[in-house]
């Protein structure tokens, strides 16, 4: 029943693969076959406490396993997919492909011994233009499959001077610097929702890790057991 109710919701309303536009078969989600094979996979999930992308946060804080999915480049799917996520108003695009990773990287142990979710926030001015925070639908469709709980107000962004897209690595060391601090809400108080738990901090791309970087030093101060860190995308500039 369950079968035959999908097949006729697909012939009214057709799933079409986020990354080609091409209709979707029955068993498909959110990528068709050719482009989830096309997907430029880093497998950095297989190595998470000491890759490529964990060594660019050593120094700065105390990590314990960070992975990216894919490589992300100007170019290649991944650009095609993080726009529509990003620019276009796709939220429940977000959410999907925070589902499809973490049902991949699940396998490998990558989740284990995590509490709990905190994506990485926008300025108030930027999350009212867009409508939706892009690493907050992340964040939920990671915990559909990891059953993590969300603290979405641990932390909180302070200031937004400009966009990180065209600046230099140490530019975005200093776009960011002192960005974020723990929720200070006397109404809402999510910072105690990470003392003493495993966080996994998840954005969208990672480029130099500033970012991620200032969000973690903020994220230090309300006293997690450990932070890892998970993003969707990482450059070639990482």
């Amino acid at each position: 029943m369950t079968s035959l109710l999908l097949s006729v919701t697909d012939l009214l309303f057709p799933r079409l693969c986020a990354g080609c536009g091409n209709r979707l078969a029955a068993t498909e989600q959110t990528l068709c076959a050719a482009c989830n094979l096309h997907l430029p996979r880093t497998n950095l999930w297989l190595t998470p406490a000491d890759n490529v992308m964990a060594r660019c946060f050593w120094g700065h804080f105390p990590i314990d396993r960070a992975a990216a999915y894919v490589h992300y480049g100007q170019q290649n799917l991944s650009s095609h997919l993080v726009a529509d996520m990003k620019y276009y108003g796709n939220d429940k695009l977000c959410e999907q492909v925070g589902t499809l990773m973490a049902r991949e990287m699940a396998a490998s142990g990558f989740f284990e011994g995590m509490d709990v979710i905190v994506p990485v926030p926008l300025a108030k001015e930027r999350q009212r233009q867009r409508g939706y925070n892009q690493s907050l639908s992340m964040a939920r469709g990671v915990a559909a499959v990891t059953r993590l709980s969300i603290a979405d107000h641990a932390v909180e962004r302070r200031t937004f001077v400009r966009s990180q897209t065209h600046l230099t690595p140490e530019e975005r060391r200093i776009n960011v610097q002192d960005a974020f601090a723990p929720c200070t809400s006397t109404w809402y108080r999510k910072a105690d929702d990470v003392a003493g738990r495993h966080v996994l901090l998840i954005d969208d791309i990672m480029t130099t890790g500033a970012t991620l970087t200032a969000c973690a030093e903020a994220l230090m101060q309300c006293r997690p057991s450990a932070v890892s860190i998970l993003t969707f995308g990482l450059t070639s500039n990482s």
